[in-house]
């Protein structure tokens, strides 16, 4: 049995920093800034003196809604530092989804970017809180949301009714040290330190409740099995507000001394300047991104020899892909990842020294101190080597939790702690697990999981819809697309565009329908039950779309 870091989040960074002061913590290369530890680690200090003196207490959710900027790592640190809870926003939300993520989480305080890619943030803010303009920053009183007081916006020119990030910065100037490490004094690493959405089942995301000792353990061995040192550079052009960001990519970094060097928002191009610019020895991406990569005009004029390893996860790999990073971008010791927020989040990695087959083939094995077992899906009982059931997961990795939703917890944690993941597995002698399908009927395109049940009830909202059901069709860029089989209420007459246009602006763009079909009806078991494998395959059929391989 391997030891356990028992630091905060806040505690292992003043370590890192004590025992690699001047080595590179974050680099933004086209912004010129440059943190080594030392810096890196003061900076978070003011900040979170900043937050006290804002009034954000220990115990406090606050919400990030913002792509890769400098000011999401170092809200990171600082907001763990004094103990509040970071509730990561997907950039991707718009009105109706990020008006439930404030409520449900009770956020006091909302950190946000002005806009991301087609959204003006601004915008679809004051869409949900029309009287913010008005009102006297840091003093926000909206019925909507009875918790929310803050609005802090990151960058220039300040909007009405908002505090600036920098200000905080400025705040905390005037926070004793003493204060500060009196209420570090009182956190624990089994406390709630991260909130992660997840798209429920029910139609209502749920927040996973990670704890610093979750996500730094996690953290950690998600290093180890990239035999990361303080010599290492990665790339981070993955979202933050996502797993992938800030356990794989900044937490993975954190507990070695790594340097972090993001990608703001993933643009092929950007990437393979940052890895050949920066020199960085690892990479990480959904397959998409690495075929973006691979496949963009100017690819054979970068030098990517200084590439080691790095992550390739979030959807199913194409061997093909796979071979060609390991050939064309130098990345050898590249891994494969497989887990789910609620695990914190890697279950399953493979090793750098794994061969290739294994590394495509599989999602490895378990990480060390992690329990994985496949069960019988009708009786629970665990299943030898070779046999298809679910995967199961027990130990450090899995959450406390979702947030004020006990009876969700209790579906997904038995009582012997073992996270019931609702995914198909296959497990070797080895201890290697090949995923082989999904009981939930979870769609995933491009490394985004998508419920389908959140879509339904959301266009259960159109008078003219009288049901629907949404389900996940084969696509060879995405690995999925949505579809949506649509019953019409008696008499009306709707057009694909209209389903569509009526989702804009509501839900994600990624959410939305590519494929609208309009059904008298939908096919069923004998027991009235809608069978949305049926659907697919008629889709599949229909459409002449390609059913993709084995899920790895």
């Amino acid at each position: 049995m391997s030891q356990q870091i028992t630091h905060t989040v806040g505690r292992l960074l003043d370590e890192i920093a004590r025992r690699f002061p001047d080595n590179e913590a974050l680099v933004y290369p086209e912004r010129g800034l440059r943190y080594s530890y030392k810096e890196f680690n003061e900076r978070c200090r003011q900040i979170a003196k900043g937050l006290l003196r804002l009034g954000i207490k220990k115990g406090d959710n606050i919400s990030i809604w913002a792509y890769n900027v400098p000011e999401w790592v170092l809200l990171q640190f600082a907001s763990a530092k004094i103990g509040a809870i970071l509730v990561t926003v997907n950039t991707s939300y718009k009105s109706a989804e990020l008006e439930y993520i404030l409520n449900q989480s009770d956020s006091t305080s909302l950190f946000m970017v002005g806009s991301f890619k087609d959204s003006n943030y601004v915008e679809t803010l004051a869409d949900v809180i029309p009287d913010l303009a008005a009102s006297e920053p840091g003093n926000l009183s909206t019925t909507k949301l009875p918790f929310l007081k803050n609005i802090i916006f990151i960058g220039q020119e300040t909007p009405a009714g908002m505090i600036n990030f920098d200000s905080i910065v400025k705040l905390g100037e005037d926070v004793p040290d003493a204060e500060l490490h009196a209420v570090e004094e009182t956190l624990d690493c089994h406390e709630t330190i991260n909130m992660q959405y997840t798209s429920g089942t029910t139609g209502f995301p749920k927040g996973v409740m990670l704890t610093h000792y979750n996500i730094v353990n996690n953290g950690f061995n998600i290093g180890e099995c990239m035999k990361f040192t303080e010599k290492d550079r990665l790339c981070i052009p993955v979202p933050f507000f996502h797993c992938f960001g800030c356990v794989l990519g900044v937490m993975a970094c954190v507990t070695h001394g790594t340097t972090m060097v993001p990608v703001e928002i993933f643009d092929p191009l950007k990437v393979l300047q940052t890895i050949e610019k920066e020199k960085c020895s690892a990479v990480h991406g959904v397959p998409t991104m690495f075929i973006a990569e691979l496949e963009h005009p100017d690819f054979p004029e970068f030098d990517l020899s200084s590439l080691r390893s790095g992550i390739m996860a979030g959807s199913p790999c194409p061997i093909e892909v796979m071979k060609k990073v390991i050939s064309q971008m130098h990345a050898s010791e590249i891994t494969i990842a497989y887990g789910q927020t609620e695990s914190s989040p890697v279950i399953t990695q493979t090793r750098t020294d794994d061969p290739i087959e294994l590394r495509v083939a599989t999602v490895g094995r378990s990480l060390p101190d992690v329990g994985v077992k496949i069960v019988d899906i009708e009786t629970g009982e665990t299943l030898p080597p070779g046999k298809q059931g679910e995967l199961c997961t027990k130990g450090y990795h899995v959450m406390k939790g979702y947030y004020k939703m006990p009876e969700e917890t209790a579906r997904a944690i038995d009582s012997d702690n073992w996270l019931h993941t609702g995914d198909l597995a296959i497990m070797d002698e080895n201890g290697y697990c090949k995923i082989t399908g999904r009981i939930k009927q979870m769609i995933i395109r491009g490394g985004e999981n998508i419920y389908p049940r959140e879509i339904e009830e959301f266009l259960y909202t159109h008078p003219n819809v009288s049901d629907i059901q949404v389900y996940g069709v084969p696509d060879k860029k995405y690995g999925e697309q949505v579809m949506a089989a649509i019953i019409l209420k008696k008499g009306v007459v709707m057009t694909e565009d209209e389903v569509r246009d009526y989702c804009r602006g509501k839900i994600a763009n990624y959410k939305i329908p590519k494929y609208v079909k309009f059904v008298d009806g939908y096919p069923m078991t004998a027991s009235g039950k809608i069978q949305k494998f049926k659907m697919r395959e008629m889709a599949i059929k229909e459409l002449q779309l390609e059913e993709m391989g084995d899920l790895a």
